[in-house]
């Protein structure tokens, strides 16, 4: 009888975003437990060795990790199925290199080079904003971080700048038009992955009967042709809508 969680992933069953060819092997390496989801993840395995190809093996990739040269987010990570996800900054300080994880414009993580400058940041999506115990209020990002005492003006599905260092909210982005985002997916169509695009304000006509040519703008869950999506807001457009 089964006990416990599942332990391996077979080749066939991995995500498509990984690129694994299927003549290599049987397995894929099952990510471990982690701040992001097993299918919107890259094991630090497949970094290392199929996009940098800084190691052969996956034994090769052990010692590199072993030695304390693999930092995410600024912390040292030994484990070589650790998940590393959208915006997580990778440092190798061994070469001096950093990267940014983020979609190319096929939904696939891309080998995305940064400057130091910029590896001391990085950009999360507010996922859940909650009150906790005395009353404190808790801010939740899209990478598992929990944020005491944000900023009252910050609100779901807006995009937050943390300081690595301090692991504190330097600056923040409205969720609103005319900001320039990154649509991770959508509900009604998973094809509009790692699309680049500014958020417009819609016309919206009312389906009623006794209401017929109704516009009303703005955004609204209970319309039909409403999608919901999840994605990062970089900043503001350079140009108006």
């Amino acid at each position: 009888m089964a006990r416990g969680p599942t332990k391996h992933l077979k080749r066939a069953a991995a995500p498509k975003h990984w690129m694994l060819d299927k003549l290599t092997g049987v397995f894929a390496p099952r990510p471990s437990t982690g701040p992001h989801k097993l299918r919107e993840c890259l094991p630090l395995i497949i970094f290392l060795r199929n996009r940098l190809k800084y190691a052969l093996t996956g034994d090769e990739v052990k010692k590199i990790c072993m030695q304390r040269f693999i930092k995410i987010d600024g912390k040292v990570r030994t484990d070589i199925t650790y998940p590393a996800g959208l915006m997580d900054v990778i440092s190798i300080d061994k070469t001096g290199e950093n990267f940014r994880l983020i979609y190319d414009t096929k939904g696939r993580f891309a080998v995305h080079r940064i400057t130091p400058e910029e590896a001391k940041y990085k950009l999360c999506k507010v996922r859940k904003i909650f009150v906790g115990t005395k009353g404190i209020p808790h801010l939740v990002t899209h990478d598992a971080r929990t944020i005491r005492y944000p900023d009252p003006l910050i609100k779901v599905n807006d995009t937050i700048q943390i300081d690595l260092e301090t692991g504190k909210i330097s600056d923040f982005i409205k969720f609103d038009t005319d900001s320039l985002s990154s649509i991770k997916s959508t509900k009604a169509n998973s094809s509009k992955e790692a699309m680049i695009t500014i958020l417009f304000k819609t016309l919206r006509h009312s389906f009623s009967p006794e209401k017929p040519g109704e516009i009303d703008e703005g955004y609204s869950s209970s319309d039909q042709r409403f999608i919901p999506i999840a994605g990062t807001i970089f900043g503001k457009a350079s140009f108006s809508v």
